[in-house]
């Protein structure tokens, strides 16, 4: 890995940042090659340390093509995972001992006596002494000689929960709520998750001659930033990686995007001041101090770091001025554009008055979520609007949903379909996957939940479509593969609908979430259309559903939402029956989803307001994608 550059004085600890996670996770499967068949030509064994969830998927999936591609053997290797969930067995589908067999040790030669990972299924009174034969084999082996790691959005490593000390070893833990928030979808309900769990502590992992800590997509970014820059913490575990003398944060642009190096370059080195930047710096400067845009002086600017922004872009009042013209003209009440009006500071274009518009939904709620009152303009002002849900949602809706509707039907009469949902619900053991005929059931749920949500944005069912894209219907969470009918389906779509303008969500998402995969699939199919008239027309405008909005130097698109709209956005997310326990909460509050959506609207409207402009209600936003691909518009 590469010395920390002059923009890295903020970081406590070696950090790299890649375009991509494939692109990280080929440098970091190079240097555990290396360091296997290093140890193969000495005849010695290696150690490796493994971790489990969605973020060392991509790294599993490179070393097996290497395995397969390029002759790179495991026999020396031993392994020992991180962490188990505590009550469940190894052949439960979500147990780590089946996710490792499935993303790695199943396609590669190493050797099952050398395969370690920690018992759920052991007595209670029986776990300390296995915790302690843990930590005694991994020391009979010689120790980890490199460790990978992801992070929860709690700071945790392994399942080293808030409040685990740097010298904790292997042991039972209790989980956070919020980590069993995050795996509720993973096993069908917040109620279905383990309490509890077996973890290599943090003293453990210390241990490790060397340590990957690998985080992709947005979601990790404000957690990425404390353990790298702040003092450690127990109540942030992975801060402790600090004071290891090799160890190493691996991310995409996306994870790394609250790094004071990529959000405030202007307090790590001598940027070069373009537009966007100047805007960024300004309008942070703004909210800073408290003070409108056009009330800041040149004594502001110089006293926080910005003496050579205001000294070649200056003076103050006209950067000021500047400023607060790009960020008013983001404003408009018209996403569609406003016909018969001068559009050269408007975000859409006046022409065509009447725009076909196609919404692309990851799950169902995705889109009311971030953009209901959006969607009530644009039907309001007429134009051809279509909403286009990719997958089924199946897998988000819990037993218990799949049984109140069942008991419904049977209630009203309807046997054919409820009593067999029924017997296979209460058939189901603790191992079994929902038959294809249950997934059909929840889906049909999700896609009433669909229909009643966009109703109170004022639409009808002719402008709804369900995708239903294979990726989905065939895969689990974190387990998801995209594949050429995907493609072919989206583009099918896209070419009959020929779309003036084009919604669509996840390009900052975890790789292996369902929006980031969704994203990909509309990213290869638009690229078919580049040479097409209609798509030189095409504007694709970048929403976010995951509570997490764009920064306000980022927004090119901010629509306004009235009192009355807000109101029903309330009402359209909490048609979505089945997601009301199923969205992990941003809040510490655990506030529910549509109380999320709404105060994160009225809070860009806050911060529209504290930056000297007019005050509203709540604000959806959204940015061109060509912007950010860094492409012209």
């Amino acid at each position: 890995m590469s010395e920390p550059s002059g923009q890295e004085l903020y970081e406590r600890i070696p950090t790299k940042v890649f375009e991509d996670a494939s692109l990280a996770v080929c440098e970091v499967a190079k240097e555990i090659a290396e360091a296997i068949r290093a140890r193969q030509a000495e005849g010695k064994s290696f150690v490796l340390g493994l971790a489990t969830g969605s973020t060392p998927v991509p790294l599993y999936r490179e070393l097996v093509r290497m395995h397969r591609e390029e002759g790179l053997s495991f026999a020396n290797v031993t392994s020992f995972n991180l962490d188990e969930y505590f009550g469940i067995e190894s052949r439960h589908p979500e147990s780590y001992h089946r996710f490792m067999r499935e993303q790695l040790f199943d396609h590669i030669d190493m050797p099952e006596a050398q395969i370690n990972i920690p018992q759920g299924a052991v007595a209670r009174e029986e776990v300390f002494e296995a915790c302690q034969a843990y930590e005694e084999k991994i020391e009979a082996c010689g120790g980890i000689d490199v460790q990978i790691l992801g992070i929860g959005r709690t700071g945790h490593i392994g399942f080293n929960e808030p409040g685990s000390g740097p010298h904790s070893r292997t042991r039972l833990v209790t989980l956070d709520r919020l980590t069993r928030l995050d795996a509720a979808r993973d096993f069908q309900g917040e109620h279905n998750v383990p309490r509890y769990a077996v973890t290599m502590g943090v003293g453990t992992i210390m241990d490790a001659r060397k340590v990957y800590l690998l985080a992709w997509g947005r979601s990790k970014a404000e957690v990425i930033k404390a353990a790298v820059e702040d003092a450690p913490v127990e109540s942030l575990p992975a801060s402790f990686l600090q004071a290891h003398s090799n160890a190493y944060f691996i991310l995409d642009t996306a994870s790394a995007s609250e790094l004071t190096r990529n959000k405030y370059p202007w307090l790590v080195g001598f940027p070069e001041w373009t537009p966007e930047l100047a805007r960024e710096s300004v309008t942070h400067l703004s909210l800073k101090l408290g003070k409108p845009l056009l009330k800041l002086v040149d004594k502001d600017y110089q006293e926080n770091g910005l003496s050579e922004l205001v000294t070649e872009q200056g003076p103050a009042y006209g950067l000021n001025i500047r400023v607060f013209n790009e960020v008013q003209h983001t404003i408009t009440g018209w996403p569609g554009g406003k016909p018969d009006a001068d559009d050269t500071y408007r975000p859409e274009r006046a022409l065509p008055a009447r725009k076909r518009v196609l919404v692309l939904s990851p799950e169902p709620q995705d889109d009311v979520l971030a953009m209901a009152a959006t969607l009530s303009r644009l039907v309001a002002h007429g134009h051809e609007v279509t909403v286009a849900y990719l997958t089924s949602g199946s897998l988000g809706v819990p037993d218990e949903e799949a049984n109140w509707a069942a008991d419904l039907m049977l209630e009203a009469g309807d046997s054919a379909i409820a009593s067999d949902v029924l017997r296979e619900l209460e058939e189901k053991g603790a191992f079994s996957e929902d038959s294809p005929r249950l997934r059909t059931f929840k889906s049909y749920l999700r896609r009433n939940e669909a229909r009643a949500s966009l109703e109170m944005c004022g639409l009808s069912k002719s402008c709804i479509r369900f995708l239903d894209l294979p990726f989905y219907e065939k895969g689990r969470y974190r387990r998801f593969e995209v594949g050429e009918e995907d493609v072919a389906a989206m583009s099918r779509l896209i070419d009959e609908i020929k779309p003036h303008q084009i919604f669509v969500t996840g390009e900052a998402a975890d790789p292996s979430s369902v929006q980031a995969k969704s994203f990909s699939v509309f990213e290869n199919a638009i690229r078919s259309f580049s040479s097409e008239p209609w798509y030189k027309d095409c504007y694709v405008w970048l929403y976010r559903s995951d509570g997490r909005e764009w920064d306000i130097h980022q927004v090119e698109m901010a629509v306004p939402c009235s009192p009355d709209e807000v109101k029903a956005k309330a009402q359209a997310i909490y048609q979505h029956r089945s997601q009301r326990s199923q969205l992990p909460s941003m809040n510490a509050d655990q506030s529910e989803a549509w109380e999320q959506a709404v105060e994160r609207n009225r809070g860009t409207a806050v911060l529209y307001d504290k930056l000297g402009l007019a005050e509203y209600e709540a604000i959806e936003c959204f940015v061109r994608w060509s912007t950010v691909k860094g492409a012209s518009k």
